[in-house]
């Protein structure tokens, strides 16, 4: 996809929504809700967007949502398109080139995912720090357009630590307030729990889910978590100088770690429970990355 077909997306978006948007969400798998917490929304369907193309993943509604976030102009991808649908790399990483060409500086990317370390949970909220790009492919291969960015972007720091840090200060008053809600009911002193967790994610090309083997490849490299999406994304926002936050939903453990089978319909459930927890995270996040 050209410069010239994200701006014409680009200015298409622009007609229907006036206002400069600010930060621009991309929702993974069963993660889609945080979209009805956005006001004065327009919502435009990704059939009537130019150039974009189809989600046909379930738990991916298809569609843009544009409106504000606790005040702020956001746009909202609710639900994504995934290299294994049998789209080119390309159009998986168009809608962020139209980010970009809308003028967008802060990216924050969610995706399910599964736990290759023990410690994460079913229901964690992972706080990504780095990725393994291990999808086979480099979304940045080919004739580069130097009005997205350079040629050679270098890759240090995908995650914004600046970013990083906001999040984790946000859980961490979160957390503090849950405790103290809990101990006004209860009338005992609570615990307070971390909600959310840092690791590295393994992006692979999927869409079958990964053997035992390779979840033990994978840990011994040091992921943490893996999935089937993200890294694309974030690679191609850091070229056009687009800040990233990533979170991943861990809603299953990886094959080998438990004896159940995993299935799409896991992850789902696991999605709709933390979703809650997940809303309020990015509604105080927002406003703090501009």
């Amino acid at each position: 996809m050209n410069y010239g077909k994200a701006k014409e997306t680009a200015d298409f978006i622009k007609s229907k929504y006036a206002r400069a948007v600010k930060v621009a969400l991309v929702l993974g798998s069963g993660l889609g809700t945080f979209a009805d917490e956005v006001e004065n929304e327009i919502v435009i369907p990704y059939e009537e967007i130019p150039h974009f193309q189809k989600s046909t993943v379930q738990g991916h509604a298809g569609r843009l949502v544009l409106g504000e976030a606790n005040g702020v102009p956001v746009a909202v991808q609710q639900g994504r398109f995934h290299y294994y649908e049998g789209y080119e790399m390309s159009q998986v990483i168009f809608p962020v080139r139209v980010f970009g060409a809308l003028g967008v500086k802060s990216l924050i990317l969610t995706n399910a995912a599964g736990s290759v370390d023990t410690d994460f949970k079913q229901g964690t909220l992972m706080l990504i720090r780095d990725h393994i790009n291990l999808m086979g492919v480099n979304p940045l291969r080919g004739a580069n357009d130097e009005r997205f960015g350079v040629r050679f972007p270098d890759m240090t720091e995908v995650y914004s630590l600046e970013y990083q840090d906001i999040a984790i200060s946000v859980a961490r008053e979160m957390a503090m307030e849950k405790a103290e809600v809990d101990e006004m009911r209860t009338g005992k002193k609570q615990e307070t729990h971390r909600i959310l967790r840092r690791g590295v994610y393994c992006g692979l090309s999927g869409p079958s889910y990964e053997t035992p083997a390779e979840i033990r490849m994978l840990r011994l490299l040091g992921a943490d978590a893996v999935g089937m999406s993200t890294v694309p994304e974030a690679i191609t926002a850091r070229q056009m100088d687009i800040k990233v936050l990533g979170i991943s939903c861990i809603t299953n453990l990886a094959a080998g770690i438990s004896d159940e089978t995993i299935n799409h319909e896991e992850v789902m459930e696991t999605g709709a429970k933390v979703s809650a927890t997940l809303k309020e995270l990015l509604k105080r996040i927002i406003p703090k990355l501009n």
